[in-house]
């Protein structure tokens, strides 16, 4: 249903991951995942090691944060992160890379385990990881099946459908066997014995080699999807994948499924077969105009303004700094933010390309309302988010809308629909659990 097709501007594709060295300073955010922040651990003039925890997710959604660097922790302190606003970080001042004992930094492929379902979800849960392709939830919640629910199918997104981005494209093709023992790992942990991995068509090199690679994992097949947005999203890519949908306000479980980004497939084979806690992502820096569009594997923490330096930094004809893809992602107020687990590119746009055209009055054309992949008519929902009806937002079910962005991509008028459903939702979602409370 629905979806849009932007140009795809995959500039970065054929660069292979590119591995920086860990900078000066890191600020790791202690929300770095969807659920309830992590707390501390380490206080300042603690002396940590690479992959030491230094923050415990105590809650049952919440993720454990794990120290990128070695060094010595300056503070605990509140930075600007990705959405402008100040939150917690350990500050940890980087002196050498003296990693954890137990870690596994052998980069040999380890294909056979032994550990039962539960072991598999500890050490998940363990190393910090998270869902990789957007949303951050915290995998090991999503690896225990709620009792009563049985999962059928575990949905691997290869789709990677947002422009520019390349990152999960790059994973694919040079570190496809270990997101296979990955995709093994966690369909022991889910007792099902289907796994497929989706991948749109425009990657033709990822489906064959990955195609190739199933052969050999009993269980495992890869599917080619047609190339349209949000194809990735997990309910539109349930229906591509397995044609199940599932019902409006409910988890992909309801209907057998449990979807996990690449990236999260090859952050578990590190967490379960190497000991390694998710301290590091591939990011991918692109642009018109950047000098050397790169996929980089960069250590949580990191500053953007250190990425952008290594793709050749940053343009004189830059008009706006994008944290995600060119539909989804937001504007960076400030190129000191710390790369988080969630950071999945790092955009630089042109002046000529940043400006949006005039807003002018609704013609009634309806396109918003067939490209919606979640059936929601944007036309309504903006102006009755607008005017603070709440009520009735609730009722139209803004709720379940995924801020994909196809509607103010579409929309002739350029009317800023997403901007208005955006508030619309955190207004209704506080009057949603005021009215729980």
């Amino acid at each position: 249903m629905g979806g849009v097709h932007p140009p795809e501007n995959k500039l970065a594709e054929k660069q292979s991951i590119e591995r920086l060295d860990p900078p000066k300073t890191v600020a790791i955010p202690l929300s770095q995942h969807l659920g309830v922040p992590a707390q501390p651990v380490v206080t300042r003039g603690d002396v940590v090691k690479t992959g030491q925890l230094i923050a415990k997710g105590e809650a049952f959604i919440s993720a454990h944060i794990h120290s990128s660097v070695s060094g010595k922790v300056k503070k605990v302190d509140a930075v600007i992160d990705a959405s402008g606003y100040r939150k917690k970080a350990i500050i940890i001042d980087v002196e050498g890379d003296e990693w954890a004992d137990g870690i596994d930094r052998d980069e040999s492929l380890l294909k056979d385990f032994s550990l039962d379902p539960k072991e598999i979800m500890e050490k998940v849960h363990a190393a910090g990881v998270v869902g990789l392709g957007g949303a951050t939830f915290p995998s090991h919640v999503k690896l225990n099946v709620p009792k009563g629910k049985t999962a059928e199918y575990l949905i691997i997104n290869g789709v990677e459908c947002e422009p520019c981005l390349t990152a999960d494209h790059r994973l694919m093709l040079e570190k496809g066997e270990e997101i296979m023992v990955g995709i093994q790992l966690q369909m022991k942990a889910l007792g099902v014995e289907k796994a497929i991995i989706g991948v749109e068509n425009n990657k033709p090199d990822a489906l064959s080699h990955l195609t190739r690679l199933a052969n050999d994992y009993t269980g495992v097949s890869v599917q080619a999807l047609e190339v349209k947005y949000p194809q990735g999203a997990e309910k539109q890519l349930i229906k591509a994948l397995v044609n199940r949908e599932v019902p409006a306000g409910k988890l992909p479980i309801e209907v057998g499924c449990v979807v996990h980004n690449v990236g999260t497939a090859l952050a578990v084979y590190e967490a379960v077969q190497k000991n390694k806690p998710l301290i590091e992502r591939v990011v991918t820096v692109s642009g018109s105009s950047v000098k050397k569009p790169s996929n980089f594997m960069v250590r949580i923490g990191t500053p953007v303004s250190e990425l952008i330096e290594a793709a050749g930094g940053v343009p004189d004809d830059t008009g706006k700094v994008v944290n995600g893809g060119p539909m989804m992602g937001k504007a960076l107020s400030d190129l000191s933010v710390p790369v988080t687990k969630g950071t999945s590119g790092i955009l630089l746009f042109t002046k000529k390309e940043t400006p949006r055209p005039a807003e002018q009055n609704c013609i009634r054309c309806a396109r918003c309302v067939t490209i919606c992949p979640m059936g929601l008519e944007p036309y309504l929902l903006a102006p009755l988010a607008d005017k603070q009806r709440l009520e009735e937002c609730e009722d139209e079910r803004i709720m379940d809308c995924m801020e994909c962005g196809s509607c103010l991509y579409i929309c002739p008028s350029a009317k800023p629909l997403l901007d208005h459903i955006r508030v619309g939702k955190a207004n209704v979602g506080k009057m949603i659990r005021e009215r729980s409370a």
